[in-house]
């Protein structure tokens, strides 16, 4: 039983992610010339003290490989949201910084990303609920991050 009832939750869980995430990505700002997952790299930087992480920190908190990530990180450099320099502690490492342009344009996307996140999943959902779903995605995160899958933001 715990077997069935363990796929029927995932499938929900998955399923429930994909239809919320069509919605929203259907509703993220055209005017930035910004994809979601661009933003998630933006926002998961924005988050860390000033405004910068190492690039193999980065790799673990976003949901790209290794490859996608890099040649991201170059597209968002290019366009100057970001900016790269060596690792202070390890030369072979980089450390990627938001730009005030990047923060600026991350700023302007997750106002309007936020609010069709308030839209249609705290809409749909009591406080309480919100509080439960949040605290169930984190416990069912932190068990297979100790099973060794890497984190994400």
């Amino acid at each position: 039983m715990a077997k069935k009832s363990a796929i029927s939750a995932w499938e929900s869980l998955f399923r429930a992610q994909v239809t919320v995430m069509r919605t929203l990505s259907a509703e993220f700002p055209r005017d930035a010339d910004l994809s979601l997952t661009e933003y998630d790299v933006l926002h998961t930087i924005s988050k860390q003290e000033n405004r910068s992480i190492r690039m193999r920190d980065l790799r673990t908190q976003v949901l790209l490989t290794q490859p996608s990530v890099s040649r991201l990180v170059d597209r968002l450099i290019e366009r100057g949201l970001l900016s790269k320099c060596p690792e202070p502690d390890d030369g072979r490492g980089a450390i990627v910084r938001l730009s005030d342009a990047g923060y600026e344009l991350y700023r302007h996307c997750a106002v309007q990303h936020g609010r069709s996140i308030i839209d249609h999943v705290g809409s749909a959902l009591t406080s309480e609920e919100l509080a439960q779903l949040e605290s169930l995605c984190e416990k069912l995160r932190r068990s297979v991050d100790g099973a060794g899958a890497p984190p994400v933001a």
